[in-house]
């Protein structure tokens, strides 16, 4: 049988592993074809081509091939577009890059959370501070409604009822949206949870979501947080821990 070969295939780095002396095995999310594990044979030489492309958060276009649960490499070019992140952008998107890790099966694809990943990214290479906040709380709703864990947020979720536009409301892992109560750490009124559904549900620009997260980024932090946490099986992501831990230095 003939090995199945993809080209020019629109890619991002999500992590790298060592695989031996001098080769590395990588996790990629391709637009077409999700995220995938891939074998980079002799990377890690000085002489090799794919060494300064091979970087997380930069675009690439891939070629693979093989049909076991690893492909195997064959070649790679950088797309430019922007620089390398650095400090607290590169580290955020560090933690975009461990969401995708947890939360995606191998070989689903997500073509649009594929696009809007590549629109964060262009963000954080770009921007900081309440600019970078909002973007990353747009990606984590726009995830979480593209994976099918993020209830309708013009109702609550157990018992259906319109939500009242001047009400607090808490999103929580088990219980999806419902009427806050004196316990949660944060809540939003239930005029900002109907205006983000508003524009989850229309065109889906990013920009637009990213606008509507403006207002409320930072009570929608804690809550996106512990439910992605949940998902993930994790009291805390790696990734923001490190960022704690540097915080506290």
């Amino acid at each position: 049988m003939a090995t199945h070969r993809i080209s020019a295939e629109p890619a991002y780095v999500l992590h790298r592993y060592d695989w031996s002396e001098s080769s590395l095995i990588l996790e990629v999310f391709t637009r077409h074809h999700g995220r995938i594990a891939l074998v980079a044979k002799g990377v890690k030489r000085p002489s090799s081509s794919f060494r300064p492309i091979l970087l997380p958060l930069q675009p690439l276009h891939l070629a693979f091939g093989g049909d076991g649960e690893i492909k195997t490499l064959k070649a790679a070019e950088w797309q430019g577009g922007h620089v390398m992140p650095t400090g607290e952008a590169l580290m955020s998107g560090y933690y975009l890059n461990e969401l995708l890790l947890n939360l995606l099966a191998r070989e689903d694809p997500h073509p649009r959370l594929f696009d809007l990943y590549a629109s964060v990214v262009q963000v954080i290479a770009s921007e900081h501070g309440e600019v970078l906040e909002s973007a990353l709380r747009a990606f984590e709703l726009l995830l979480l409604r593209e994976i099918g864990l993020l209830p309708q947020l013009d109702a609550q979720t157990m018992t259906l009822l319109a939500l009242h536009p001047d009400a607090r409301y808490s999103l929580v892992p088990e219980g999806g949206l419902r009427l806050a109560n004196a316990a949660d750490r944060a809540t939003l009124s239930g005029a900002k949870w109907m205006a983000l559904q508003e524009v989850l549900g229309g065109r889906e620009v990013f920009t637009d979501v990213l606008r509507a997260c403006a207002t409320a980024a930072a009570e929608l932090k804690p809550q996106l947080r512990t439910l992605l946490n949940y998902h993930c099986g994790v009291s805390a992501l790696r990734t923001r821990q490190v960022m704690i831990d540097l915080q506290n230095m």
